[in-house]
């Protein structure tokens, strides 16, 4: 897997993708930065990106109907989509997350995120949780 970092989350996460032997860019340092969501998706999709942002809506949709809408919508193949849901969180916490989300990849998902999509959250007990998806759904 490659990961390809929005630009809405620390530049800190390339590197921690990088450290654990991933292959990495952030939006920002490939000249992609200020891309609109619509415009990022042919690249993301003809370069096999899996997709690292916290714009849950924008890509996969409403909470209650992932696949209705978003930019992943009619996309019937692609290297998965990691879901970063920080909130205005610090990049100390996004890459703690970012981490929690490649721990479930690896030990659960044999790493491989093809037509899945794995979504992090806060609780409010501040611990991590995670919800994967297929895609498109089923």
């Amino acid at each position: 897997m490659k990961f390809l970092i929005d630009e809405c989350l620390t530049l800190d996460l390339r590197d921690r993708a990088l450290t654990r032997g991933y292959e990495a860019a952030h939006v920002a340092h490939i000249g992609l930065a200020g891309t609109k969501d619509w415009d990022l998706m042919p690249y993301v999709l003809e370069e096999d990106w899996t997709l690292v942002t916290k714009n849950s809506v924008d890509f996969r949709g409403a909470r209650g109907e992932p696949g209705e809408g978003g930019e992943y919508a009619e996309v019937p193949i692609h290297a998965g989509l990691v879901l970063i849901n920080s909130g205005k969180a610090t990049g100390v916490v996004q890459c703690a997350m970012f981490d929690f989300a490649l721990d479930k990849i690896e030990n659960e998902l044999g790493g491989d995120l093809v037509n899945n999509f794995i979504e992090v959250d806060i609780d409010p007990d501040g611990s991590f949780v995670a919800e994967v998806f297929e895609w498109p759904v089923s």
